[in-house]
């Protein structure tokens, strides 16, 4: 136990490690605007160097402004000619750098306003391109929500704050050693007033900066779900069963009941940092007005002229706004590095992504074989697939049925690769899919899930979608709308495959629920090369007529392919050569529809419950 006991003294140096640990981002935020534009970071930095420079030389100007017009009272006093040159060319000097001076702010006002859209674009390609590399079950899972969102809240200005404030910084060093210079010529102890009188503010900003932060990382879930609200008051695909069932008050007094809880929090922490940040900036002026009337009284008793008192009064308390320039530059780079935590630690979330190589199978007959296949979603607390043996061979037609959850669609994704099984093997053309490159796997599988999406794209986009690679083909757009029977109405579009879809944007036409499932039919059609085609549910729009009608076309455009239907309708499936029947994770039957009905059981079972709604 004493080896693991943490002595008390060794707290203070734990908490100043923790507190400089987390400025390990400062280095890549850097790096990441540098990469992003190198000649704008450049300027920049040049442009932050030279606005150290210039207010101390501005003040010393102004201390030769008033000893030169000291100087000629005195002439004047002793009837002497008054000389305005040497007056009027400090005067000079001190307009042409007020003038350097705000072109220099110009200048960092510019590059920070070009660096900051490109930053924002730049971290949010790097958002979606690490979300490419990510596995569909890493999507499913809540925990990678939150940082997913936390990574895209803030952290795409985080960057360069970082970077402005790192320039701020060294920019205030540079005018404090000026000042400091000057300054220390009247007293070294005003230096170090100047610069104790800021360190109080800096602690206490410091520790509400790091208090803002952790409940920011608490409250994700609570923010997901305000965004979560919004969209469902306010997306036209919500809005008619919003409407319909009277939804929308009850979820409008959930947001602001969410609201008003975030608020509290917000206001509580406001009002105590803006309480110390009073009672500390009090503090502050204290000690200015202290040394002020030092100052005063120092040129009152004759030590220094009437032009130094100026300039010292005008140092001290710029040198006091460069102070706390300084330490709350440092309090907000504490602050942006804890914000951009999220941003890399999303970047460096490990994908489970198989990395195989094979390109083709050994077998191209073998067809699919799954041998003692389970799943598990995360954080379920049953399997949604058990110990599923399966042998489907290439060109046969396969019907999955079975009662909703049963693991029907769940069993599709895995023989796509689209999630990896936690226990079992599944080969595709002889060739385990653990080896298998994820992409030419992919391109081997032509799916249309029950939950199609419906792009906000043309229509010839939205069937083109089905494969990448000839996404801008208009012939295959229409070969495939052909085979998905969906050329007949896109035929009297006004303006045919090029009509946009969707209520998104201006003229964009809006399809019926079969139209969009012909749509996503031909979608299918689009990889000619797909070995396995796979219907999921994607006629439940449908009658029944129209159903049999497709699933017969489906059939006769499939020759030598694997042909997989899951569909409620016995009289569809029927037709299928192999129908696998799941339930509650497991396929508990195989065969074909007669030897089916002869077992007598649960296939038996649904499709006597359904021939009696016809009878």
């Amino acid at each position: 136990m004493l080896g693991h006991s943490t002595r008390s003294s060794d707290k203070p140096a734990i908490a100043l490690q923790s507190y400089l640990g987390v400025f390990r981002y400062s280095r890549r935020a850097v790096a990441l605007v540098w990469s992003t534009h190198k000649g704008l970071t450049i300027a920049l930095a040049l442009l932050t160097v030279t606005a150290g420079v210039l207010p101390a030389g501005i003040a010393y100007v102004g201390k030769l402004i008033v000893d030169a017009v000291v100087a000629q009272i005195d002439v004047v006093r002793l009837g002497g000619e008054v000389a305005y040159g040497e007056v009027l060319l400090w005067v000079l000097v001190e307009g042409l750098l007020v003038a350097s001076m705000t072109g220099v702010q110009r200048g960092i006002g510019f590059s920070q306003a070009l660096l900051r859209v490109l930053i924002s674009q730049r971290v949010n390609v790097l958002i979606l391109e690490k979300a490419l590399t990510l596995e569909l079950a890493q999507f499913e899972d809540s925990e990678f929500y939150d940082k997913l969102n936390r990574a895209r809240q803030e952290a795409s200005s985080r960057p360069l704050s970082l970077v402005n404030r790192t320039f701020g910084l060294a920019q205030h060093s540079i005018s404090l050693l000026s000042y400091g210079g000057l300054l220390v010529q009247f007293s070294p102890w005003a230096v170090l007033i100047l610069l104790a009188a800021g360190l109080p503010s800096f602690i206490a900003e410091a520790n509400f900066s790091g208090e803002q932060f952790r409940i920011f990382r608490w409250r994700s879930p609570q923010r997901r779900m305000l965004m979560y609200l919004e969209m469902v008051l306010a997306r036209e695909d919500h809005a008619k069963e919003v409407k319909l069932f009277g939804l929308g008050r009850e979820l409008l007094d959930r947001y602001r009941s969410i609201f008003r809880d975030l608020y509290k929090e917000d206001r509580s922490l406001a009002i105590r940092r803006d309480s110390w940040g009073f009672g500390l900036g009090v503090f502050g002026n204290a000690a200015f007005y202290g040394t002020y009337a030092w100052i005063v009284i120092t040129t009152v008793q004759g030590a220094i002229s009437l032009g130094d008192m100026t300039m010292y009064l005008l140092v001290f308390k710029q040198g006091q706004a460069s102070v706390s320039s300084m330490l709350t530059a440092i309090g907000g780079m504490y602050e942006d590095n804890l914000y951009l935590s999220n941003l890399y630690e999303y970047l460096e979330q490990e994908s489970t992504q198989r990395a195989g190589t094979a390109v083709a199978g050994p077998d191209p007959d073998a067809g699919l074989e799954l041998t003692d296949v389970s799943f598990t979603y995360p954080g379920a607390r049953f399997p949604a697939l058990r110990n599923v043996n399966l042998n489907i061979r290439s060109g046969q037609s396969v019907a999955i049925v079975g009662m909703n959850g049963s693991g029907k669609t769940t069993l599709i994704k895995l023989m796509a690769g689209l999630y990896s099984p936690q226990g079992g093997d599944i080969r595709f053309q002889g060739q385990d899919l653990e080896d298998w490159d994820p992409a030419q796997l992919r391109a081997a599988f032509g799916i249309i899930f029950q939950d199609f999406n419906r792009y906000q794209l043309k229509v010839g986009e939205n069937i083109g979608a089905g494969d990448v690679e000839h996404l801008w083909d208009e012939p295959r757009w229409i070969d495939a709308a052909s085979r998905g029977q969906s050329a007949a109405f896109i035929e009297r579009m006004d303006d045919g495959y090029h009509t946009q879809l969707g209520r998104w944007f201006n003229d964009g036409q809006e399809l019926s629920g079969g139209e969009w499932q012909r749509i996503a039919l031909s979608r299918a059609f689009m990889r000619s090369g797909a070995g396995v085609l796979v219907l999921d549910e994607p006629t439940a729009s449908m009658d029944a007529q129209s159903e049999a009608e497709i699933f017969d076309h489906f059939q006769s455009m499939t020759a030598g392919k694997i042909a997989i239907l899951i569909s409620h309708r016995f009289s569809t499936v029927r037709r299928a050569e192999q129908i696998i029947v799941m339930d509650e994770g497991k396929v508990v039957e195989t065969g074909s529809h007669e030897s089916l009905l002869k077992l007598n059981g649960l296939y038996a079972r649904l499709f006597e419950l359904q021939a009696r709604g016809y009878r």
